[in-house]
């Protein structure tokens, strides 16, 4: 039995020996094969981000937009603006404060509510418009709530202001705001056709005769150039060339006009310093003075054609030559 045991525990420490072997050699293995797995991962990385960027495409950035921020109903002023549409409209636009209401409210009582809101549009046309001066007016009924309004002014080339208020029972008008002053285009060329604008004669020359070839490298003819210069040279001494020195001429001349015009109703009666003249079909008219040294009055009456209605007009203008 003892002979058993020996045996036994021999073959136990031989096989414990070839597994302690056997671990040696799977540490070793594996110790060996760690780097090369290792470098086996890196260069699949690598070859994965270079496979990557061959179709990759950069994000192109955009900047984002705000959102617009939508503009105030109210910006709590008292204010009434005007502005042209063209030669027959005008709009206005306004805004009243809600302590302006308040304190109207507390001086009218019940006659506030009793009121009508209207817009007034004056004519204001060639006058410094003072409130009361007025070539007419008309009233346009609006609602507490509008606060804007087309008006149609019914003639072009004219000048409007408008007042907004209140329209008591009684025909009492009470402002409550006042605009701007704006004047309507013509609808058609100005009706102002006799201005002369000054150019001095040597500059004028200069400039028709380049723009007929009158210069040295010109290619227009010479029987054109001679035919110019004999028209030019009548009116125009820096075109002519003279033979002879003629003798000193000097002299000057200065003097002036005036032009008056103006507009109002077609079918109304008009007299410039007493006498009468003729409107043209939209009522306006244009009339050239002379302007000797002096004072000159010039009264200018309009008459509407039911004679009801009558505005005078007095341009005083004062000419002193030294």
């Amino acid at each position: 039995m003892a002979v058993i045991r020996k045996v036994k525990e021999k073959i136990k420490k031989v096989s414990a020996r070839k597994k302690a072997s056997k671990r040696v050699a799977k540490a070793k293995i594996n110790k060996n094969s760690a780097p090369t797995e290792q470098k086996k991962e890196i260069l699949g990385f690598r070859e994965m981000v270079v496979e990557q960027a061959k179709f990759s495409h950069p994000e192109i950035s955009r900047s984002r937009r705000g959102l617009a921020q939508d503009l105030p109903n109210k910006y709590d002023q008292d204010k009434l603006i005007l502005q042209v549409r063209d030669p027959w409209w005008i709009h206005a636009y306004w805004e009243v404060r809600s302590a302006t209401i308040e304190k109207l409210k507390n001086e009218l009582r019940d006659e506030f509510y009793k009121a009508k809101r209207i817009i007034r549009v004056y004519d204001v046309s060639h006058i410094i418009f003072n409130g009361h001066n007025a070539h007419s007016s008309f009233d346009i009924e609006v609602h507490e709530y509008n606060n804007s309004w087309y008006i149609d002014t019914g003639g072009p080339g004219r000048s409007w202001c408008v007042d907004l208020g209140l329209l008591l029972p009684g025909g009492k008008f009470i402002m409550i705001l006042r605009s701007n002053t704006v004047t309507t285009p013509l609808a058609g060329p100005s009706w102002i056709t006799d201005e002369e604008w000054m150019i001095p004669e040597d500059m004028f020359a200069r400039l028709y005769g380049l723009g007929f070839g009158l210069g040295q490298s010109s290619p227009v003819g010479r029987a054109w150039q001679e035919k110019v210069k004999h028209v030019l040279s009548s009116g125009v001494s820096s075109v002519s060339s003279p033979v002879k020195k003629a003798a000193r001429k000097f002299w000057m001349r200065v003097d002036c006009e005036l032009i008056v015009y103006g507009a109002t109703e077609p079918d109304a009666k008009v007299t410039v310093q007493g006498k009468p003249i003729s409107l043209r079909s939209d009522g306006t008219f244009t009339l050239r003075f002379a302007l000797p040294d002096g004072k000159q009055i010039i009264p200018v009456k309009a008459v509407s054609a039911d004679k009801v209605d009558e505005r005078t007009i007095t341009p005083i203008v004062v000419r002193e030559t030294k």
